[in-house]
């Protein structure tokens, strides 16, 4: 099944990155996942996979560590490279498979696509809504302010950050929905009331389910469903019985049931071009926990590409016959 109408490549292209938070080890999640099979269970499915390796990050400015906001030098800079690598995939035909790295990699992986891509929308999975701006945050961690970055309705509550003069706002706040909220701050919670971003917390999972919900969600932000989609999957959308490796787990999460179903139900659309993977932190857990947080990672990112859990008919398979 194509991944999308003129996208039948899927790129896949690592992120190896960490400054956005505090935690090492979101830097080395791309060579786990591929380690992991997610390569390989792809091109099971019948997908054409192409490795574009990891952004080149190696030359990374050094951050003062005084500033109000922490790595803002080294945050913007990796985002910008992304951004670039992000559009050259893009304009190749291919969809991309964005392996990261901590969830500041959407700044630069939605700006990259919006900049082939304008008319995308974004579906956010996540615990946290990462909407913080520099001036509200509780942390100063980048990874909780991405979508600050991008909103155009955002800028006046925006300072100036000469990091990121690269990055233009290029999404509407009506081009975002919301699944598996759980843990957002005060301020977050303004903005997605006064700007009437559609966000669906546990509370509506638990009450409506997920079915329901991403129906709702595409045809309120997709009423034509026409339009590209940039899922951001943060793994601790996910309980963390089942992510266990992650940087910031809050209990209560999405199940392994509800994210395949919607990673399933975004493959049907055909119109899923950029998926990123964020937040999984392999220092962050026993081998055990590490093996558990890879594998159902890999598993809901297949589902994301046509693997359903209902059996498909391979073409052409003929039964056999006795002689």
């Amino acid at each position: 099944m194509p991944v999308h109408p003129a996208r039948e490549v899927i790129g896949v292209l690592g992120f190896p990155f960490s400054k956005g938070q505090t935690y090492d080890g979101t830097e080395q999640a791309p060579h786990y996942l591929r380690d992991a099979g997610i390569i390989k269970n792809l091109q099971a499915q019948g997908n054409t996979v192409v490795d574009h390796g990891d952004v080149n990050l190696e030359s990374l400015p050094v951050d003062e560590p005084n500033t109000d906001i922490r790595n803002p030098k080294s945050v913007g800079t990796a985002n910008k490279k992304l951004s670039d690598a992000i559009s050259r995939i893009l304009k190749t035909n291919q969809s991309v498979l964005t392996l990261g790295g901590d969830h500041s990699m959407a700044i630069g992986s939605i700006h990259g696509h919006a900049q082939v891509e304008p008319n995308l929308v974004v579906v956010w999975v996540d615990a946290h809504a990462d909407i913080n701006t520099p001036l509200t945050s509780i942390s100063r961690n980048i990874h909780g302010m991405p979508l600050a970055f991008l909103a155009k309705e955002l800028q006046e509550y925006m300072p100036d950050m000469p990091e990121f003069d690269w990055c233009k706002p290029c999404i509407s706040v009506r081009d975002i929905v919301y699944i598996g909220l759980r843990d957002v701050d005060p301020s977050e919670k303004v903005f997605i009331e006064k700007f009437g971003i559609l966000a669906h917390y546990m509370e509506d999972v638990e009450k409506y389910g997920v079915k329901e919900l991403i129906e709702r969600s595409l045809s309120q932000i997709d009423p034509s469903g026409t339009r590209p989609i940039h899922v951001s999957f943060d793994v601790d959308g996910m309980d963390p019985a089942l992510t266990p490796a992650t940087g910031t787990p809050v209990p209560g999460g999405l199940s392994l049931k509800d994210c395949c179903y919607l990673a399933e139900e975004i493959a049907i659309t055909g119109r899923l071009s950029v998926l990123d993977i964020a937040e999984v932190n392999p220092l962050l857990s026993s081998e055990e926990d590490r093996n558990l947080t890879m594998t159902n990672t890999v598993n809901v990112t297949t589902k994301f590409y046509g693997n359903r859990r209902k059996s498909i008919t391979p073409p052409d398979y003929e039964l056999p016959r006795p002689q």
